[in-house]
């Protein structure tokens, strides 16, 4: 299972480096939105609670959020390509486990995904921001949980997609909003009841609260809080389900009630 595993994730790195359009659009276009957002609500900005808070600062943990949705959705639409080229009717007739060609897929694309965004902490010490040890470990596991629950989303996705036209159009009205309403552009608080409550059940919006907290509290005293303790167990549910989906749809191949 093992090599398996290594194999596939191996090749997404490959593809990865093969396809420079990639790196830009999965890097550059967050950085982008970082900086004319960031820069354009600056003066603006006025979070409750956060009022030394600049917007540049208040967006970066969901741009760093948005590099691992963009990577996951960049990654896994390679199923859809795969599946045109017959490569993916080879894997699954070959005597593997199901769970390994889930996982190799899954943990080759958060790589890249994590790999992205490490890229992206550089900027932590501009922003006047500074973590501790426990802090960058709690920093780090929002971010591979954040990645774990995108990639295997994005893999359910377009398991069964025909065309990557279709794949986008998903994207468009589903991952993106996701996103969007996850208190990445705008905090919770102020805000139509019904809005509120849509970002409170939005599974994304405790992924963020993984990443954005270890920012603003000890490591010591974060473990202890109840809002980062529902982040956690909300975000661990989410990305098993997700998972476990992955490897529901992948196993129905071997009983023929779906095909590729």
């Amino acid at each position: 299972m093992i090599s398996v595993i290594s194999a596939l994730a191996k090749r997404e790195w490959i593809r990865f480096f093969r396809q420079p359009h990639r790196v830009v659009g999965s890097v550059a276009q967050p950085i982008l939105f970082w900086i004319f957002l960031g820069s354009g609500f600056s003066s603006s900005f006025r979070a409750p609670g956060m009022e030394t808070v600049s917007y540049l600062e208040y967006f970066y943990p969901g741009v760093l959020l948005m590099v691992v949705l963009f990577s996951g959705i960049f990654s896994t639409i390679t199923i859809i390509e795969d599946r045109s080229k017959g490569l993916l009717q080879g894997v699954l007739v070959a005597p593997v486990s199901r769970f390994a060609i889930v996982l190799g897929k899954v943990v080759g694309s958060m790589g890249i995904g994590l790999a992205q965004v490490l890229l992206m902490l550089v900027a932590i010490p501009f922003l006047g921001l500074s973590l501790d040890v426990t802090g960058w470990l709690l920093l780090l596991l929002g971010l591979v949980l954040s990645a774990l629950g995108f990639t295997a989303l994005g893999f359910v996705m377009a398991w069964n997609m025909e065309s990557t036209a279709g794949f986008h159009a998903i994207m468009s009205v589903f991952l993106l909003p996701l996103w969007m309403l996850s208190g990445a552009l705008f905090p919770m608080g102020h805000l139509p009841a019904w809005l509120n409550s849509v970002m409170f059940f939005n599974p994304v919006s405790h992924a963020l609260q993984l990443i954005r907290l270890p920012f603003y509290h000890p490591g010591g005293q974060l473990v202890a809080m109840a809002a980062y303790q529902v982040a956690l167990m909300v975000t661990l549910v989410w990305a098993g389900l997700c998972l476990a989906l992955a490897l529901w749809k992948v196993s129905r191949m071997e009983t023929g009630v779906a095909g590729p």
